[in-house]
């Protein structure tokens, strides 16, 4: 490859690598402009409902969602920057918020998630170009480039609007959107040696389908099949084995 060329390759992958992130800033955009639509919707009795997830109300998930969301930009003030700022101070104190938080009521919650996410998008409105590959931690040992961010992001709108359990669910996710999260699902999950080998085949509304290969290699697989939601939501331990087909295993816990 000549000079030239490399710099023709060079600034190629640059142009795409921008239009992959605008169109995963997009995809953020819309899927909270979603939340937001989907909590405007509840009011103080309905929003201290439980949701999915075991012992939290709808209020937790989405106290979480905004602490997710200073947590974000915290990250992004560390790659602008050079100076190190964690997500949140511990563990304990992220506990601390959303417990309190929770506590909230309806039009307090709403206005909290609408700020932080506000704030969170123009935090990624204004981050340089050469700070988006900055490496940050996401949580103690594990480092990430910044660029990786707003696709956690959106994992995290998406999967916790549908633990709100108020009209969302998993087969609303947008077909690109969907993939996009199996595909971060996997990668988190699949590496665990506590998850049993197994082939997942997803077939997709437009006709395509993707296999993820999870668990140990080189060992008896189960072979399970489904659509994108049934296959996201089980994997997350939302949802049983019910719509999928094969022999679906039992799963560890998420987290």
């Amino acid at each position: 490859m000549t000079d030239l060329e490399h710099e023709e390759y060079a600034d190629g992958e640059v142009a795409r690598r921008h239009l992959r992130r605008k169109e995963l800033l997009t995809a953020v955009q819309q899927a909270t402009a979603g939340l937001l639509t989907t909590v405007e919707a509840m009011d103080d009795a309905s929003v201290h409902e439980p949701s999915l997830l075991p012992g939290w109300s709808r209020a937790h998930v989405i106290s979480h969602l905004a602490r997710n969301a200073d947590g974000c930009v915290n990250l992004l003030t560390w790659a602008r920057t050079g100076v190190e700022h964690a997500m949140y101070a511990s563990r304990q104190d992220r506990d601390a918020d959303i417990s309190e938080g929770s506590l909230r009521n309806h039009r307090l919650l709403l206005e909290d998630v609408a700020a932080a996410s506000g704030r969170l998008a123009e935090a990624f409105r204004t981050l340089p170009e050469p700070a988006w590959y900055t490496e940050v931690e996401v949580a103690p040992g594990k480092s990430i480039p910044a660029h990786r961010i707003p696709r956690i992001r959106l994992f995290e709108v998406r999967v916790h609007s549908v633990d709100l359990n108020h009209g969302f669910g998993f087969d609303d996710i947008p077909r690109e959107e969907i993939e996009w999260l199996l595909n971060d699902a996997v990668r988190q999950f699949g590496g665990r040696p506590d998850v049993p080998p197994l082939s997942l085949e997803v077939e997709f509304t437009d006709g395509s389908s993707s296999v993820w290969r999870l668990g140990t290699p080189n060992s008896p697989e189960h072979r399970v099949r489904g659509t994108p939601g049934a296959a996201l939501g089980w994997l997350l331990g939302r949802t049983g084995a019910q719509q999928l087909a094969g022999d679906p295993p039992e799963l560890p816990p998420w987290l």
